[in-house]
């Protein structure tokens, strides 16, 4: 099962360099707080279509730890970078940048088993991983 879940996550990769290429002049043209409101708005009117369907879970959402529910401001964070950051250096770089960002805090949330995670030991492999990304990030610019 989880081999299945590469091409999955390897195309919703390929979806956030898409993004990111609209974002940036989306972003020129209309602002990027309105750039971002827009594409939140966008995503919230689908989750709404989709969770009209299954209202069953709404109290348990809002029964959950509420630090859980933090995770929803880095969202709003994340696609800002994006689109302040496309227009000036790409989206190659921009999304290189971005996704050694997300290694090196994944592989410490792993290795610290936090949030949740199944504690996951940094190896030298796991570390090698990351500084070829550092590498790719350079060579990139």
């Amino acid at each position: 099962m989880n081999l299945l879940l590469i091409p999955l996550i390897v195309l919703a990769g390929m979806g956030l360099s898409v993004e990111a290429g609209l974002l940036g002049p989306l972003g020129q043209e209309v602002g990027q707080g309105w750039a971002t409101l827009g594409i939140f708005g966008m995503g919230s009117l689908l989750l709404t279509f989709g969770l009209v369907f299954n209202r069953a879970k709404l109290g348990v959402l809002f029964s959950q730890p509420r630090w859980m529910l933090t995770g929803g401001v880095l969202g709003p964070i994340y696609v800002l970078a994006l689109t302040l950051a496309t227009p000036h250096i790409g989206v190659g770089m921009t999304m290189v940048g971005i996704l050694f960002g997300q290694v090196a805090a994944s592989l410490i949330i792993d290795h610290q088993g936090w949030l949740g995670s199944v504690r996951r030991e940094v190896d030298r492999y796991r570390v090698g991983a990351l500084i070829a990304i550092l590498a790719a990030l350079w060579l990139i610019h």
